[in-house]
């Protein structure tokens, strides 16, 4: 087995790093989702790489194949598709919401706010 066999395995370790790095390297919140969507995606890719065995088929019992595909990862898969979906939905709700009580969606400066306020706000 060659490395290049493994390409898929290679894509999914950038898009993760990718992934990783621009949901944490990243102040603006819509970036941050973007970085998330991309991290998914990764997961998606190493469900997928060993759900496929080359020259496998569907499930089906018959005397014909002897060799089978695994469906379970292909069904996980599009059970995180739809998570993923409502991730993305309530995190741009999230965004927009933020954005109508602060003015703003890069996060030095909605902390900034909050410290502000808190300096302002006298104690008991």
């Amino acid at each position: 087995m060659s490395l290049l066999s493994h390409y898929s395995y290679g894509a999914m370790v950038f898009l993760l790093m990718a992934g990783l790095y621009i949901v944490i390297g990243r102040g603006n919140l819509v970036k941050k989702l973007v970085g998330l969507g991309i991290l998914q995606t990764s997961v998606y890719l190493l469900y997928l790489a060993p759900g496929k065995i080359v020259g496998g088929t569907a499930p089906i019992v018959s005397e014909d194949f002897s060799l089978y595909s695994n469906p379970l990862p292909h069904v996980l898969i599009l059970t995180a598709i739809v998570v993923g979906v409502a991730t993305l939905a309530l995190g741009l709700a999230l965004v927009v919401r933020i954005r109508e009580a602060y003015g703003t969606i890069e996060e030095d400066d909605i902390l900034g706010c909050d410290r502000q306020s808190e300096a302002e706000e006298p104690s008991p």
